[in-house]
């Protein structure tokens, strides 16, 4: 069953659930060398700590191996998926095999982080089957983790191996068997400042969202990027969702959220995840969100379409 999954797609996508320390060594240390032994090229995303003990355990070995902490990389899961096709494109001319290693959820991850991490490992089986193969192992912390987290982990992934024993996760849903713009996002709050805008007030709009995020504590640093995001947006919204949009922005915590509402609809569930050509005309409004925001949240449907960006006040 495993094969038939892997030559189906020609991407093995395994779930990697271990309990401590030992646990992630004894799966991740066998499948680095195995990848060596056979010449292939390795990328290793982890967090800085299993990182580390990574790195450690493969003693000279580590030096053979691209290593990236995925505190930075995936941050914004969004971007987690063009690198990887960067990977893979970077060793297409020399037919050398390709695996890795990615951890995108971690324990102290937020709500909102953990929703779209598992929404973006819904979309790698998306992303990549039918195309060349490669194998990706995603740890899992089941000390740390909740049981819900799991659960998705199962559904998003294939392969689960436990144990050291891998198998058919049995509740793998394929991801054309729901959409990762599918649902809804939790309202605003009664404090958000609201703005219509139409094409006439585009720049009243920069302006708008320029002066509220400094309000609410937003570092200079991060205000141009912020706008640039939110101006995206509502340019996508004058294109595709009617000639008009609703915005909406506050602070929650030490985040500050801004998000458009409109009546279009989307229906490309890779949007903003694909890298966009040079010589593409339009369509880099998410591509450029989510380049620039700590997290984009797309959610679209019969209604509209929402897509709410979240800049921590602190850039990390």
């Amino acid at each position: 069953m495993i094969e038939a999954t892997t030559a189906e797609s020609g991407f093995r996508h395994e779930a990697f659930f271990y309990a401590d320390a030992d646990e992630f060594l004894a799966g991740t240390v066998p499948f680095v060398q195995e990848g060596l032994e056979a010449g292939e090229a390795i990328l290793v995303a982890l967090p800085r700590s299993n990182r580390e003990r990574l790195d450690a355990a493969l003693g000279e070995d580590g030096g053979r191996v691209l290593f990236t902490e995925m505190e930075d990389l995936g941050r914004n899961p969004a971007r987690i998926i063009p690198a990887w096709r960067d990977f893979l494109d970077a060793h297409s001319g020399d037919g050398q095999e390709v695996r890795g290693i990615g951890e995108p959820i971690w324990p102290g991850r937020t709500a909102a982080e953990l929703d779209e991490c598992e929404r973006h490992e819904s979309l790698l089986n998306l992303a990549f089957i039918g195309g060349r193969p490669w194998s990706l192992m995603c740890p899992y912390d089941t000390t740390h983790l909740d049981q819900g987290v799991l659960r998705e982990a199962e559904h998003n992934h294939p392969i689960v191996c436990r144990h050291g024993e891998a198998g058919d996760s049995g509740s793998y849903l394929a991801p054309e068997a729901r959409s990762s713009l599918d649902g809804r996002l939790a309202p605003a709050p009664r404090d958000a400042v609201e703005m219509l805008f139409t094409v006439r007030t585009l720049s009243d709009l920069r302006r708008f969202v320029d002066e509220q995020a400094r309000l609410l504590g937003l570092g200079s640093s991060r205000i141009d990027d912020f706008v640039l995001a939110a101006n995206e947006l509502a340019i996508n919204s004058l294109r595709h969702g009617g000639g008009r949009g609703t915005l909406r922005i506050w602070r929650a915590g030490d985040v500050v959220v801004c998000e458009v509402d409109d009546e279009g609809r989307i229906d490309r569930p890779l949007v903003g995840r694909e890298r966009p050509r040079p010589d593409q005309m339009g369509g880099r409004g998410l591509w450029l969100a989510n380049q620039v925001c700590d997290l984009v949240q797309v959610r679209s449907g019969g209604a509209g379409s929402t897509v709410r960006l979240r800049m921590s006040l602190v850039e990390r």
